[in-house]
């Protein structure tokens, strides 16, 4: 029964159709609910008393939890506001990892600081044996002359080509602001934030599941990264958005690695995955200076005839 879900994007109540779904079978839940701000979504008022929405999260949050495999990973994308809570809830059920800051500024609220991110709660389903895969993404660089933008304290030489593992703070991704590059939804995802958080937790034809899945964000990331999919929503409008941008996605496979691609450029990779992909990857001038210089200083090193330190 569970098999029919596979790859496909469910019309309906996620709540009842989660029931459905056995224990231990998903790798990734990851889950972008309605911020309860009472943004006005085609088929859904978002607009429930405090305690009702609360105890709506529990419901959805224990279930996800539940539906993923022990090596597998939870994510809740949401204001802070309500993150607080969710953590509390998650706490209880499952290994909290990180507070991932998604740098994405907002529109000032009456008396507070200018709201300048969105958080994702990463937890895992155990302690120690989940999937979990070091990620990288490009240096920042001059829009004009592409040179780096850090001096890296004069230790250039020892960056890696493509560019810095990723910590908990994400600046280089962006809110989707133009409207030819969204759908018809108040809040959509940009798939690249998909893709990342897909690579670091994932292996191909593993199960993502997305529960207020929209107009098809983590589908669409699944399937360009070859991984299976299984959404939900409750709107009949976005399901059939969200069938439509999947139908016409194809995989962003680089040799036998996969990456995520954003206006025909590589911003995240897998660390493991560089030995392959770097022959695709256009290293700046910069860069290859800095490659020269280590493979000289190696050379003379093996040589015995130099002092390695002494190489400037």
């Amino acid at each position: 029964m569970f098999d029919k879900y596979i790859n496909q994007i469910i019309h309906g109540d996620c709540l009842t159709i989660m029931k459905n779904i056995p224990d231990n079978s998903v790798d990734i839940a990851f889950a972008d609910p309605p911020f309860n701000l009472k943004k006005k979504y085609n088929g859904y008022k978002d607009n429930k008393e405090f305690d009702e929405y609360l105890e709506w999260c529990e419901q959805w949050i224990s279930e996800m939890v539940r539906i993923t495999k022990l090596t597998g990973s939870i994510f809740v994308h949401n204001i802070p506001k309500w993150l607080t809570y969710y953590a509390d809830l998650l706490n209880k059920i499952a290994y909290f990892k990180h507070w991932i800051v998604w740098d994405a500024p907002s529109a000032p609220m009456g008396k507070t600081l200018l709201p300048n991110h969105y958080g994702i709660l990463y937890y895992t389903k155990s302690a120690k044996d989940f999937k979990f895969f070091d990620i990288r993404y490009p240096h920042f660089r001059c829009r004009k002359c592409n040179s780096l933008l850090k001096d890296y304290g004069g230790k250039k030489y020892l960056i890696h080509p493509f560019g810095p593992l990723c910590s908990d703070v994400w600046t280089d991704i962006h809110r989707i602001r133009h409207k030819k590059r969204r759908d018809e939804h108040p809040c959509q995802l940009p798939i690249p934030l998909l893709e990342r958080l897909i690579l670091m937790s994932t292996d191909e034809n593993d199960i993502v599941f997305d529960p207020f899945i929209g107009t098809g964000t983590s589908a669409i990331a699944a399937k360009r990264l070859m991984r299976n999919f299984i959404g939900i929503d409750i709107d009949k409008k976005y399901v059939e958005i969200a069938n439509k941008n999947v139908s016409t996605e194809n995989r962003t496979q680089i040799g036998n690695s996969y990456a995520s691609i954003y206006l025909n450029k590589i911003i995240t990779i897998r660390d493991k995955d560089w030995d392959e992909i770097k022959e695709y990857v256009e290293i700046s001038d910069d860069i290859a200076k800095i490659e020269r210089q280590k493979n000289r200083k190696k050379i003379l090193a093996e040589s015995n005839l130099f002092d390695y330190s002494a190489v400037k």
